[in-house]
């Protein structure tokens, strides 16, 4: 499944797209303050979450799975936007140091290879910021925003992925309390909506924002193998005639 790049450009022009931005950007700006002499990959349609990281960092790309389309970005200068099969990026190992993902676990067919890539170009100690619809949230339930589309996660599906791919979660947190309608009240409300829901922690937030690190080490599963007990072996007499011989 997969939504078409005009359509996320035109949500994020629009006064909820705005409001989604601002909210997610900031906890982004709050994880990821400085970025200098750091190299940034975003991974879906993660432009509008670009800009505010590019002005210290050393590169920062925007890989966009061909089943989306792409866009040219940065709107000035040279482009920094690629067209990729997200599952076989074109970047050498360990060669990013923070990769942003949203629009794109979602909506993959192969998440747990998507992780995968990622986790391969990551340096290590390398770091991703994963944003992703909450499965028991309004958003999910309404397909008018990008974030009611594909498939959303809850907080344990999410774990287990990030696990499986080798990632370790550090810091959890949600965002998008305001409900997801282009309604004046709601839009003047949503700064209201996102204190009150963050500060109480109240269920039902619009997307899962996840930062984890690329994990170096392989866990070992410790197997308990059940020993099959051995028979118990005692001496015997040897039946008569097998062990003696017949003298000539």
């Amino acid at each position: 499944m997969s939504i078409d790049v005009i359509d996320l450009r035109s949500f994020y022009h629009s006064p909820l797209g705005e409001v989604a931005r601002r909210f997610i950007m900031r906890i982004v700006t709050d994880r990821w303050a400085d970025c200098a002499g750091l190299s940034v990959l975003g991974v879906g349609y993660a432009t509008p979450y670009l800009n505010a990281l590019r002005p210290n960092a050393v590169r920062v790309l925007a890989f966009m799975p061909a089943e989306q389309g792409v866009v040219n970005w940065p709107s000035s200068g040279l482009s920094a936007s690629a067209l990729v099969d997200v599952t076989a990026l074109p970047l050498p190992d360990s060669c990013i140091d923070r990769a942003i993902v949203v629009h794109s676990l979602e909506l993959s067919d192969s998440p747990g290879e998507l992780l995968a890539e990622i986790w391969r170009v990551l340096t290590p100690g390398g770091r991703m910021i994963l944003v992703t619809p909450n499965r028991s949230g309004v958003w999910a339930r309404v397909d008018a925003t990008p974030f009611g589309q594909g498939q959303p996660f809850s907080r344990s599906q999410l774990r287990s992925l990030l696990r499986e791919t080798l990632f370790s979660p550090v810091h959890w947190t949600e965002a998008l309390y305001v409900p997801p309608y282009q309604r004046p009240f709601l839009l003047r409300s949503a700064l209201a909506f996102e204190t009150i829901g963050s500060r109480l922690g109240l269920p039902g937030a619009g997307v899962h924002l996840v930062e984890a690190t690329k994990q170096l080490f392989r866990p070992v599963n410790v197997r308990r193998t059940a020993r099959r007990a051995l028979p118990r072996f005692e001496p015997a007499l040897a039946q008569p005639g097998l062990g003696a011989l017949k003298a000539d």
